[in-house]
């Protein structure tokens, strides 16, 4: 069985805990209302159990592979992911001026469930490339916005993460990647980051890596940490893309699980330098970072509903299938499939509860959200940006646990 979308429940939940037609009133959401809504989510639907899903097995079967620093991807993947880009998933939630649709999260969040329901290992690609976008549009500067947000917004590239070394794991006061300040403006950027999800594919034209560094005489630890822009290709003045920047995949990682999602070690500067694009002021970089972190916090609770709601589907379908004995309460006469003994119903329907618990709430902080960066109300803004983060480390300890 592959995977069929909950949109019942989801837009039970939109319409009756993220109050979805409150959030239409508030302005720029005029026409993202309850109808909007379902016909959103409807297409969605037909993409996740239609294209992407029917890819997830293939995926474990034919995972990822790297050879002489170019990684390929599942066979039906860059396909997939271009069908993706050009139905404007990417830029679902994303401001319309950039090339986005400009939806509340509250719409978005049910479709990112799905994504990540039907293909795990595919969604982890997007998942990136919005913490990017968030970071670009909170602390890039015009020209970078204008350079890269765009077709980070449309999915024509990618984006990703570099935050560990080898040496620091999640310590990130250990960074050595340096960053050498150039006439122009520019840096060079030397260094060694490992598990780059998506740092190396051949889904899209370009990367766009955000990457954490130290800028020669920077404070010691956290506070010294810098963020720069270092794309895999150059990009000229026109917009068009110039040539290969220093910036090099060297392996991927051979992993029990998503194996589809190609998890890298990049090295920059091998060969006089990656050109690098300082976001924001040096040494405000974790800072800026945690933009990122924290748009993925919310997305990481979003994929742990997701597996658990396609785990819940995949035990409810093996239970109408698997004929194991009679039923303890006669219901029938003879060996019946497991789903007719009270006890695997009696799993089935806590599993259950706890992916439409779990999804009610992440729903209801995505609306929390729309309202707090939207609002036009400064007191409803603060009020929901506080609820919104109290629910936050719920949504992801929570609903992944």
């Amino acid at each position: 069985m592959s995977y069929v979308a909950p949109l019942k429940d989801m837009l039970f939940d939109i319409e009756h805990l993220a109050r979805i037609e409150q959030i239409a009133s508030i302005p720029g959401f005029e026409d993202a209302g309850l109808e909007t809504a379902q016909a959103v989510l409807e297409e969605c639907a037909k993409l996740c159990e239609g294209v992407v899903a029917p890819l997830n097995v293939a995926g474990d079967l034919d995972p990822s592979s790297w050879k002489d620093g170019v990684v390929t991807t599942t066979p039906g993947f860059k396909e997939a992911f271009r069908q993706y880009a050009e139905g404007g998933w990417q830029g679902l939630q994303h401001p319309v001026e950039f090339g986005g649709q400009g939806l509340p999260k509250a719409i978005g969040a049910a479709c990112i469930e799905m994504l990540n329901s039907a293909n795990l290992s595919f969604a982890l690609c997007p998942l990136l490339t919005d913490g990017a976008i968030e970071a670009l549009l909170t602390a890039g500067s015009d020209e970078l916005k204008a350079t890269y947000l765009e077709k980070l917004v449309t999915g024509e590239w990618t984006g990703t993460m570099n935050l560990t070394e080898p040496q620091a794991g999640s310590d990130l006061a250990l960074v050595r990647t340096k960053a050498e300040p150039q006439p122009d403006g520019s840096y060079k950027v030397f260094g060694t980051k490992i598990f780059i999800t998506y740092g190396e594919h051949d889904m899209a034209d370009n990367i766009v890596h955000l990457v954490l560094a130290r800028v020669a005489g920077a404070p010691e630890g956290v506070k010294g940490i810098s963020l720069f822009v270092v794309p895999k290709f150059l990009v000229n003045k026109d917009g068009s893309l110039g040539e290969r920047n220093d910036v090099h995949c060297v392996s991927i990682e051979h992993k029990m699980g998503i194996k589809a999602s190609p998890t890298a070690v990049l090295q920059f500067g091998d060969h006089g330098g990656a050109l690098g694009y300082l976001v924001g002021e040096e040494n405000r970089g974790l800072e800026y970072m945690f933009i990122m972190m924290n748009a993925a916090r919310y997305a990481v609770g979003v994929q742990g509903i997701a597996v658990a709601d396609r785990a819940y589907q995949k035990a409810a379908a093996y239970a109408r299938e698997r004929v194991q004995s009679r039923p303890v309460d006669g219901s029938v006469k003879g060996s019946a499939t497991i789903i007719h003994h009270p006890d695997v119903r009696r799993m089935l329907m806590t599993m259950r509860a706890y992916v439409e618990g779990c999804r009610a709430m992440a729903l209801t902080g995505a609306a929390a959200y729309d309202a707090a960066h939207h609002h036009p109300d400064a007191q409803v803004r603060a009020d929901n940006a506080t609820f919104y983060e109290f629910l936050v480390p719920l949504i992801k300890g929570y609903s992944t646990e």
